[in-house]
């Protein structure tokens, strides 16, 4: 997606003050419910989500804006936000699901940006000690400064955004950046697949570059590389270290646009040790649960499912 939108965001969603604030809320507490059911289920004690957005208001109203725009972007389907809640609120929804880790992911559109968002992102954590402390980078002159200063001081989790942020992720002044995180071991969520909208360094060939020259690299490919599934599971069978989160593949809403294709489900099943549960909530056109029943629906068994919802996160944070 593109965060360029400037307009404030029109209410809707749960708890959106229009006379329905105690169903909608009736309708949270049930969805919780049946959340939990999920994972207990399986036999886990909770969910970990390696790709949810918490981010300074000002710039989450002008996502939200551009989602509520991106019907007439996207042929005409509609992206409603079904968790437009306060920050406190939305916090206290996502542990009521029994999500014991979760992310704050967020990524800046130009130079400049980064620091003051990694300064956020550093105080949330802060404060909200089930997210894992996270960081984002853009390249710019200093990048190596701030993201070193940001891994020293506990960033457990980088997010970069090629299609937002319009860049090369081969870009000379990220060269050492991601020699430094590989040797960190710090994972990074990028969204570098084409969707919803390609971008001019999006796709498995730029990405696939800096994979060449830095194999140890803990890339966490978003959204399952959608579209281009079948290359991004190429780079994981590849590279040992790379991994897929499943944000929102699989889904009704993806697969009438960009259907995971159903021959490829083997090879998901192959990698099910390094494939990791991402929702993008609150900035989801469903519930969260469905994203749940979605993975159930693959049939690829409770043993994966439980690896991909809890295990493989846990681990990869020593949780």
């Amino acid at each position: 997606m593109t965060v360029d939108a400037t307009r404030e965001a029109p209410e809707g969603g749960i708890g959106d003050g229009d006379g329905n604030a105690d169903v909608e809320a009736a309708d949270a507490v049930s969805e919780a419910a049946e959340v939990r059911r999920f994972w207990a289920r399986l036999g886990l004690p909770g969910l970990v989500d390696v790709h949810t957005h918490f981010m300074p208001e000002r710039v989450l109203r002008k996502v939200w804006a551009y989602f509520d725009a991106a019907g007439a972007m996207h042929n005409g389907v509609e992206w409603p936000i079904t968790y437009r809640l306060e920050e406190d609120e939305r916090v206290a929804l996502i542990r009521e699901f029994g999500v014991r880790a979760f992310t704050a992911m967020l990524y800046p559109h130009k130079a400049g940006m980064a620091q003051w968002l990694n300064q956020w992102a550093a105080d949330f954590a802060g404060r909200t000690p089930d997210c894992l402390h996270t960081s984002t980078l853009f390249p710019e002159p200093g990048v190596e400064a701030y993201v070193r200063e940001a891994v020293e001081s506990g960033a457990r989790i980088f997010k970069a955004h090629v299609q937002v942020g319009a860049y090369d992720p081969a870009d000379e002044l990220l060269d050492p950046v991601w020699g430094l995180l590989a040797e960190a071991g710090t994972p990074v969520v990028i969204h570098c697949g084409s969707g919803p909208a390609p971008g001019k360094h999006t796709g498995p060939e730029p990405i696939g570059r800096v994979l060449a020259r830095h194999p140890r690299l803990r890339l966490v490919i978003a959204h399952m590389g959608m579209p281009e599934y079948v290359e991004f599971l190429d780079l994981a069978e590849r590279y040992g270290e790379v991994r897929l989160d499943t944000t929102m593949s699989f889904t009704d809403f993806a697969e009438r646009m960009t259907p995971f294709p159903r021959p490829a489900l083997p090879r998901l099943a192959d990698l099910g040790d390094r494939i990791l549960l991402g929702s993008d909530f609150p900035n989801i056109p469903y519930p969260y649960l469905h994203q749940l029943h979605a993975l159930e629906r693959l049939d690829l068994g409770d043993a994966w499912l439980r690896a991909v919802c809890h295990d493989n996160g846990a681990r990869l944070f020593g949780l």
